[in-house]
């Protein structure tokens, strides 16, 4: 571990420790016009680094990159190993798709965000499901109380599903679904509700976030134990290559791991460690490589320090280019991209001096698109007290559409290769990444490194020190440890949820209940529990029991009466 003054271990060791590799030039320079600089006025402190506690020197030059091969280590845009970006044209053909995550009170609320959102430019939907969704409750469940539509939109059956995407055409708007543990019942719901609008498999395009390991390592929303829920992300994998051919499958996400205190080098190395974990699953179950490998999409933060956050997104494209093609024998190109959708920092937002988040977030969202992504969620203002108002949503999406048509960032693919401190920055992080790998490798790999809390233990720790820098006051957060504001502004609008939709969502869910086909649900949900005592692939009986109005938890329930629940390990 790296001690409290800054010091890096030897996951930060890209180089040697001053930049210059010997060069006579910049010893000179040290030693005369940087001596004398020193001398009338010292640095701020006494040595500089990354948040994941990589050096940054004093001045960058050639020498630093001198191993680097342009060809081999940078290729051109779209082409391997992507390090440049994943398309040869980047921004200049399209821009990255404008993604404004969203769900709250009910699916009817929910619906008028998104048209709303629509109407203001944003070109994607994404979706937040409350917690009891999350976690495979229906909205009538005691464990769901005062939860329902609380921290997203409540989805318990196909009729909720259907009101949700009421009046957005399925067939014209890719949609990302923010759900892990019961992905599989949501998904089919929302191929059912496509169908039902005359959209054919086809056709329907987005993804899922399906990432079930980072729940075990960051976040929590775990229904069963890892080794049956790793079997629900690989049926889901399989169904889509076959019937799903524009839906993304998964997307592995690092954010979350990095929301709870992970460096960017750790999200970087744990984020393709559960990568690697999901291919290796998909191979195991019997699929070729390149039949699902191109549908594999990542999910990343972007933070405040501009640079690290740049150089992670390169460096992830290059390592996953040369995992899949080195480690799974990939041949087909699109096996080889790391296609992420980022999302600004949520756990850097503050309450107090909230105008100061448009200005985190509009760095973060730059970070993003220096660095290369398809599509980006950006924060809004008001997020570190409640769920964002219509305005400030309309703040954020402006953020993008700034950076899009105003900002000039987007002229050109990958415009920061060649700087000396990028591609050195670049190369540091991709070291630090590929030792925790090596380390989740002799540990027997992801699944058993999760078990015994490697992961877990990291992050903790991570977000421990970051912490008490904040406390000591090394680590400067403007308008919390310094540069507050001395008189407080009136205090925002925030939306508040209406505690009658909880309400009128039960009535809902009570009237799918009463007016369904209990023939059909029964036979459904009797051969859904048969195939999970087997090994044949659940998504065809978890269709029929969407289509037959079984519910969420209806489906999540019969899956526990198999295969139990996860406990976690607690360790003191």
């Amino acid at each position: 571990m790296n001690d409290e003054a800054g010091v890096p271990d030897s996951r930060g060791a890209g180089g040697d420790a001053a930049s210059g590799g010997g060069d006579p030039e910049v010893e000179r320079w040290r030693s005369t016009t940087r001596a004398r600089a020193l001398a009338a006025s010292p640095e701020r402190r006494p040595a500089f680094a990354t948040t994941s506690e990589l050096p940054i020197d004093d001045v960058y030059t050639a020498a630093d990159v001198a191993g680097l091969d342009p060809a081999s280590d940078l290729g051109l845009p779209g082409e391997y190993p992507f390090t440049r970006g994943v398309q040869a044209t980047m921004y200049r053909s399209r821009f990255w798709t404008m993604r404004q995550y969203a769900g709250f009170a009910t699916a009817a609320e929910t619906n008028e965000r998104f048209r709303y959102l629509l109407e203001q430019g944003q070109t994607g939907l994404s979706v937040a499901f409350d917690l009891p969704t999350q976690v495979g409750y229906d909205s009538d469940a005691p464990e769901a109380e005062g939860e329902v539509g609380r921290v997203g939109v409540p989805v318990s059956s196909l009729a909720d599903m259907e009101a949700l995407f009421d009046r957005i055409p399925l067939g014209e708007v890719s949609t990302s679904m923010t759900i892990n543990a019961t992905a599989p019942i949501l998904l089919a719901l929302y191929v059912a509700a496509a169908e039902r609008q005359g959209v054919p498999r086809a056709g329907v395009s987005g993804t899922t976030q399906n990432d079930i390991l980072k729940e075990y390592v960051a976040r929590g929303t775990w229904i069963y134990p890892p080794r049956h829920s790793m079997r629900l992300v690989t049926d889901v994998f399989e169904f889509a290559s076959r019937e799903l051919p524009k839906w993304n499958t998964i997307s592995i996400s690092g954010y979350h791991m990095r929301e709870a205190g992970a460096t960017a080098a750790q999200e970087l190395a744990f984020t393709l460690a559960d990568g690697i974990a999901y291919v290796e699953a998909a191979a195991a179950r019997g699929l070729a490589v390149d039949d699902f490998a191109p549908r594999l999409s990542f999910f990343f933060a972007a933070w405040s320090e501009l640079f690290e956050e740049v150089a992670k997104f390169r460096a992830a494209r290059r390592m996953w280019a040369r995992i899949m093609k080195d480690r799974f024998g990939a041949r087909n190109p699109k096996s080889m991209m790391c296609r992420f959708h980022t999302q600004t920092a949520g756990s850097s937002l503050t309450a107090q001096s909230i105008d100061n988040n448009v200005v985190r977030t509009t760095l973060q969202a730059l970070a993003a698109v220096l660095g290369g992504t398809q599509s980006l969620h950006t924060n809004s203002r008001d997020e570190a007290l409640a769920l964002p108002t219509a305005e400030s949503a309309r703040l954020a999406l402006r953020t993008q559409q700034i950076l899009a048509y105003e900002a000039g960032v987007t002229e050109t693919p990958d415009p920061l290769a060649g700087s000396w401190f990028v591609e050195s920055l670049t190369d540091q992080l991709e070291a630090a990444a590929t030792a925790y790998l090596a380390e989740i490798d002799a540990m027997g790999g992801t699944l058993s490194a999760i078990e015994s809390g490697f992961q877990q233990r990291q992050i903790q720790e991570s977000a421990y020190r970051v912490q008490r820098e904040i406390e000591r006051g090394d680590r400067i957060v403007v308008g919390v440890n310094r540069f507050r504001d001395d008189e407080p502004g009136a205090r925002p609008s925030i939306l508040r949820i209406d505690p009658e939709g909880e309400r009128r969502q039960v009535d809902g869910l009570r009237r799918v209940r009463a007016e369904r086909d209990p023939a059909a649900w029964a036979a459904a949900l009797a051969r859904l529990e048969d195939a999970a005592r087997g090994e044949d692939n659940l998504m065809a009986p978890i269709l029929e029991a969407v289509g037959a109005y079984a519910t969420v938890g209806e489906i999540a329930d019969r899956l526990r009466a198999v295969w139990g629940v996860h406990r976690e390990l607690i360790t003191v």
